[in-house]
């Protein structure tokens, strides 16, 4: 997918064909409260209606911005470009407050860093960023952290000729002489994957397009496993590739036609075997292969089942299994190296009703489990022997931690990451036979911060069926319950993400200004076990958007904010919940931040052809069938947009965006403009360099930060200059 450059002449007349004043008169009821509204009677860009009939079970839907979903047409990019420079001039007056923004939140960063080194067979790896550069080096030291460094990857010099790159799943060859790693220079998660001679800096000629960039070498030092995506992104295919070969002779080794299943590759962590996982959102299957004989038949560990989730890793002498079988909430079991279907599994830790299991570590002589308990990730610490059962206590009430890498089996050290809400990211050595916690590295807050300033505190808000919400809220000391503070309330709610209560240095640029930040844990998640993800999703998917009124409708209620001071924000399918809630309940938000809102949920449910696409329908459901077509059209943010007054927006996209498509935010702020009966700020905003995750490197995604914090602190009436 390219950008689309355009000649000025051309993008002149194409501006003149497309775009029409449509100023309107300040409205009676709107109060000044932010001079963003001074900015409306400038002439918002209008797209061309080019009224399409979608028929779908004899259901006639008609969309006039269809032909919007083209981004090799010349009139799309206009439009996306029109809208920028829109959205520029109605904030010109915040760009003081942007740039004081970026240096606040920029200035929070240790410019010359380095992370805390990890010891992987022989070697003592870490990466470190220098001053004013915007991307990681990547290095280790042999043997010792004394030893002479060695950098791998200057990826401040690879990213030079891009606007955007992305240097990841770096692998290093069994014998440590050679790298593997994956780049993306357009932000569309498509990746190739190089390599390099540790031994003598040059790289080598071997290149492999089209992968997801995980690569898993074998114990030859010279055969390498990797997985391709198709024209919808999914990886499809592993292939095999040994160094010094054509990429076109590469072995297929398996091929995945089930359009619903993903596939990913990966190794155990006894380095024995090599894992092929494949899987969809109710399904997942495994293939093992010996690594010492990559030219070896793959087996299967356990063949796939509808409902059954697992995953599996190998350690000890045996397969370790977390499981959903017969066990909504997970079980860990065990089997022999060659014994592995689950008639043949033996129990470790059973399941229970109150506790979801999320995850496990080997290690020779303890067992490491993530298990959430009351909406908390809990650690905790099994040895094998039984001599020791315990849970991690780390001194708070609310927090996220979860073991990080640890690639050494015989240790009694397991290496921990650690925050909360007023509490930065921090590395632990955990010493499982001791109980000794060391702490490696707190991140560093420049600026003056200071975690004593800040309060936090965990509520549940009753939703409207009577389930009980929780709401993580942090704030500045001094924030008063009076009831006329401003409040940012995030929710995300899909997939079964949990949204855990970590620290974020951006987001104390809203605390210092007076505001408080809540996170919504509603349903869709799984903070409250895996029932709480299943009654938010398919046909109990409004759960989800009630679930975020309620919570919100709580807030005021308990004079935490008012409807003029309360502001919403999602991205992704969290962007799909602000464009239901503002359809649903408008008048609660003064205003909301969509980012790479998924809004138009039924025509992107419909065409297989997106990324994507075939392996949510156990998500949201298939729209092929009248229940889910219904369902989905009931609430489907971009079908329901109705003549009503809508809180003031602003949305964010990116043109090369591979998981929500740039034209489904394009086309509903259209829709909204074209229907919406307020006066009221409609901003869109698309990153013309990058895709869902945002502009690459550390510092420049600030600037889309600063954009979205100056939008609410204006509308907050919170827009003076500290300086």
């Amino acid at each position: 997918m390219k950008q689309i450059a355009l000649l000025p002449a051309l993008l002149i007349s194409l501006t003149m064909l497309i775009f029409a004043a449509c100023g309107k008169e300040n409205s009676p009821n709107t109060t000044p409260l932010a001079s963003m509204y001074d900015k409306m009677a400038l002439a918002p860009p209008v797209l061309e209606k080019i009224p399409e009939e979608l028929v779908t079970l004899g259901h006639t839907r008609v969309d006039n911005y269809y032909w919007l979903n083209d981004r090799d047409n010349p009139k799309a990019v206009a439009y996306l470009e029109a809208e920028n420079k829109y959205t520029g001039e109605v904030m010109s007056h915040l760009v003081p407050l942007q740039d004081e923004l970026f240096e606040e939140l920029k200035g929070r960063i240790k410019e010359t860093d380095v992370s805390v080194p990890q010891i992987d067979n022989g070697y003592w790896y870490y990466y470190r960023y220098e001053q004013g550069q915007e991307y990681p080096i990547h290095c280790r030291k042999k043997g010792s952290l004394n030893a002479p460094e060695e950098v791998m990857l200057d990826v401040n010099e690879m990213a030079k000729p891009f606007g955007y790159y992305r240097a990841t799943g770096l692998a290093v060859s069994p014998n440590n002489k050679i790298l593997a790693y994956a780049e993306d220079t357009l932000s569309r998660r498509i990746y190739n994957i190089r390599f390099k001679n540790l031994v003598t800096g040059e790289m080598l000629p071997d290149h492999i397009p089209d992968s997801d960039g995980s690569v898993e070498w074998a114990n030859d030092n010279k055969t390498v496993f990797y997985t391709v995506k198709d024209e919808t992104l999914r990886a499809f295919k592993v292939l095999k590739h040994r160094l010094g070969t054509a990429y076109a002779d590469d072995a297929e080794v398996y091929h995945e036609k089930d359009a619903t299943f993903d596939l990913g590759i990966g190794k155990t962590k006894s380095k024995k075997f090599i894992l092929i996982a494949a899987w969809q959102t109710l399904s997942s299957e495994y293939r093992y292969l010996d690594a010492d004989t990559p030219d070896g038949k793959w087996k299967v560990l356990q063949p796939r089942e509808r409902n059954h989730e697992y995953s599996a890793d190998h350690a000890g002498g045996k397969w370790y299994i977390r499981t959903n079988w017969n066990a909504k909430n997970f079980r860990l079991m065990s089997a022999g190296e060659g014994a592995t279907t689950k008639d043949l599994w033996s129990e470790v830790i059973p399941h229970r009703e109150d506790v979801l299991f999320e995850g496990f570590d080997l290690f020779k002589d303890f067992l490491v489990v993530s298990e959430r308990i009351g909406g908390i990730v809990k650690t905790r610490i099994k040895a094998w022997d039984g001599s020791l059962d315990y849970h991690i206590d780390y001194g708070e009430d609310s927090y996220v931690a979860y073991p990080s890498d640890n690639p050494s089996y015989e240790t009694d050290l397991v290496r921990i990451s650690y925050e909360s809400l007023t509490t930065p990211p921090t590395e632990y050595d955990f010493n499982m036979k001791t109980k000794e916690k060391k702490v490696l590295k707190e991140q560093e807050v420049l600026g003056g911060f200071d975690r004593n300033n800040y309060v936090s505190e965990r509520v549940f808000a009753t939703a409207r069926d009577g389930a009980q919400v929780p709401i993580s809220i942090v704030w500045r000391k001094g924030f008063k319950k009076d009831g006329k503070q401003p409040l940012l309330l995030y929710a995300y709610g899909s997939y079964g993400a949990s949204m855990d209560p970590d620290f974020s240095p951006e987001r104390l640029s809203l605390l210092d200004r007076g505001f408080a930040f809540a996170i919504a844990h509603i349903r869709g998640g799984q903070e409250m076990g895996r029932q709480w993800y299943e009654n938010g999703k398919l046909l109990n998917k409004k759960n989800t958007f009630t679930d975020y009124i309620d919570c919100a409708a709580y807030l005021i209620a308990q004079r935490y904010t008012n409807k003029d001071k309360l502001f919403a924000m999602g991205g992704s399918a969290g962007g799909l919940l602000m464009g239901a809630v503002v359809n649903m309940r408008p008048g609660l938000f003064k205003g909301v931040v969509a980012a790479v809102p998924f809004v138009d949920v039924v025509t992107t449910m419909l065409d297989e052809t997106i990324p994507l696409t075939t392996f949510e329908w156990d998500e949201w459901g298939d729209p092929h069938k009248k229940e889910y077509y219904d369902y989905m059209l009931s609430y489907s943010p971009y079908d329901n947009v109705k003549a009503q007054d809508y809180p003031a927006m602003l949305v964010t996209t990116g043109l090369h965006d591979s998981q929500v498509q740039y034209w489904e935010p394009a086309k509903w702020v259209a829709k909204l403009r074209d229907l919406k009966t307020d006066h009221n700020p409609l901003l869109l905003h698309t990153n013309m360099d990058a895709g869902h995750g945002g502009q690459s490197g550390r510092f420049r995604a600030f600037k889309e930060v600063a954009m979205e914090y100056a939008f609410i602190l204006d509308l907050a009436g919170k827009a003076k200059l500290k300086g």
